[in-house]
């Protein structure tokens, strides 16, 4: 099959595949963006793969990001350096294996105060030395007049001046779909709404994974010589069941943390410049990025004790996020203005014994080897999610579970959309959703049957086909939240596409897909939740 040629995701194929008798290298469980790198590298590299996902692939936290591919200026101001250092260099790497969907984006921190520009700016000309040859642009320092010209929505009185820096941007949940269709190309095995319900022992040792498919309650036997838990904020719970087969007790690794984005009207902030407020009213940092037409605010940082599938933003987390944007803004949002909110939960590592807020808590990932050999990663960041991964087969190996194949060698992979040697020509994400967030697939996308008729701004009938026969797409939910970002850049507009992708859907799988209207009354009821957010107190509880 040619290279640029799309493979089928059809899920009998795939349970038919599942549930051959097969041991493989590497079994992984969790479909978000480090479970999706470490089965890209594994089988770039030789390995037998397979990976199951309870839910859809970046379901959880690995969709909902600020869709930034950055170092981390706050992490900076932390002290953070071998973070930083190490974000910033495959931040590269990212921006490089997918060019329809990551892109430098210039990013204007606007000064109010005589001392801010030259404080700021000389900590991020350290950020471009630490970038060295990995730099995407100069730290320049601005005049006010330079600073209302590349951010003419920003609040003008008081100006002082400013500092323009470069970082990137992406769209999370594509590229983790790019991520996984990438690694299927090496011959990987990957399976969402699959849920690993039991880890599989021999002498004490994991030996395999126990899946039950969510759709037919159909359970598969999945033997492999390595097992790796990259289950994000979720880790602890098959840590869990994996000691408790030992009769032992696994202590907690996670500290949760919500983070809340709201999105307005890019009207608010015209152009392709983002803004930055390094230290909020609390010391947080405020970001204002243009992202697909629409304008993403935020983010908060919020610790959290439960865990649910779907977060929801808090009266604060809100309050605190329109207060502060309407100090920077020309003019200020408010609850009327939203067109969605989400929240995600972040898998902080837990530091030892302290408790409280978690906003100075690392954004480094931590790799466990339990006593069964089953290999648990969490923490980290989605632009460091190629070296997670390549650090988690080297503990993999280690451990003496997953015999050494090889070195590393996704640096310069492209991925699926990527197109040829020169890649896929990049274009602004700031600009709407279209065809162009496919990449070199573009083509085949058109040539499906719809490709003319629009369900919303920028998703046509074809794309709706095309998320289910190669994107592994099986609800209305997949299609709207992240095959396209309908759901995420104006939930009204989603819950009026979502009877006629219910219709696609049945018309696509037919009998073998979900319930349509159990699955289109749960999206309507969550479309309504990023809609109108707001109600949930930090429990989850409404």
């Amino acid at each position: 099959m040619p290279a640029d040629t799309p493979l089928p995701t059809d899920r009998a194929a795939l349970l038919t595949r599942l549930a051959e008798p097969k041991k493989y290298d590497i079994a992984i469980v969790g479909g978000g963006a480090t479970g999706l790198g470490v089965a890209l590298d594994a089988a770039q590299r030789g390995h037998s793969v397979v990976l199951i996902e309870a839910q859809d692939f970046a379901k959880g936290t690995s969709s909902r990001a600020t869709k930034l591919v950055h170092g981390g200026v706050r992490y900076l101001a932390q002290g953070n350096i071998g973070l930083v250092r190490e974000a910033l260099h495959e931040r590269v790497h990212i921006l490089s294996s997918a060019p329809h969907l990551a892109q430098p984006l210039p990013f204007v921190m606007p000064s109010y105060k005589l001392w801010e520009t030259p404080f700021y700016g000389v900590g991020l000309k350290m950020y471009d030395a630490l970038a060295g040859s990995a730099g995407l642009g100069r730290t320049q320092w601005l005049s006010a007049g330079e600073t209302r010209r590349l951010l003419p929505g920003a609040q003008p009185q008081g100006l002082k001046g400013g500092v323009k820096y470069w970082d990137g941007q992406f769209d999370d949940a594509r590229l983790a779909l790019a991520i996984a269709r990438t690694a299927a190309r090496f011959g990987a095995l990957l399976v969402n709404y699959c849920a690993a319900v039991d880890v599989l022992h021999d002498a004490g040792r994991a030996v395999g994974l126990v899946a039950r498919d969510a759709e037919t309650g159909r359970e598969f036997r999945i033997e492999a010589g390595c097992v790796v838990n990259a289950t994000g904020v979720w880790v602890d719970a098959l840590r869990e069941r994996d000691a408790e087969a030992g009769g032992q007790t696994a202590s907690p690794l996670v500290a949760p943390s919500q983070g809340v984005h709201v999105v307005v009207d890019q009207a608010f902030l015209p152009g392709e410049h983002a803004l930055l407020v390094p230290s909020t009213a609390d010391g947080r940092v405020l970001f204002a990025v243009p992202w697909l037409g629409q304008l993403i605010l935020g983010t908060t940082d919020t610790p959290r004790s439960d865990l649910p599938l779907e977060p929801g933003a808090t009266e604060p987390e809100l309050d605190f996020i329109l207060r502060e944007a309407g100090n920077y803004l020309k003019r200020a949002p408010t609850r009327a203005d939203i067109k969605s909110c989400w929240a995600g939960l972040r898998p902080l590592v837990k530091p030892g014994g302290e408790e409280g807020g978690t906003a100075g808590i690392s954004r480094e990932h931590t790799v466990v080897v339990a006593r069964s050999g089953m290999v648990s990663v969490t923490g980290g960041k989605w632009t460091t999610y190629r070296a997670m991964a390549a650090d988690v087969l080297a503990r993999c190996t280690q451990a003496g579970v997953l015999l050494p194949r090889g070195p590393c060698a996704t640096a310069g992979l492209h991925l699926v959309g990527a197109g040829g040697p020169a890649g896929a020509q990049r274009v602004s994400l700031s600009q709407a959703p279209g065809l162009h967030l496919y990449g070199s697939e573009a083509e085949q996308v058109n040539a499906l049957p719809g490709a003319e008729r629009w369900l919303a701004p920028g998703l046509s009938e074809a794309m709706v086909r095309f998320a289910v026969r190669h994107e592994y797409a099986r609800t209305v939910e997949d299609v709207l939240a992240r095959r396209s970002r309908q759901l995420f850049l104006d939930a009204a507009q989603a819950a009026a596409a979502a009877p006629a992708v219910a219709a696609l859907l049945r018309e696509e799988l037919g009998m073998a897909g979900p319930d349509e209207g159990m699955q289109l009354a749960a999206f309507q009821a969550l479309a309504a939740a990023y809609a109108a957010p707001g109600a949930q107190s930090i429990d989850g509880s409404a």
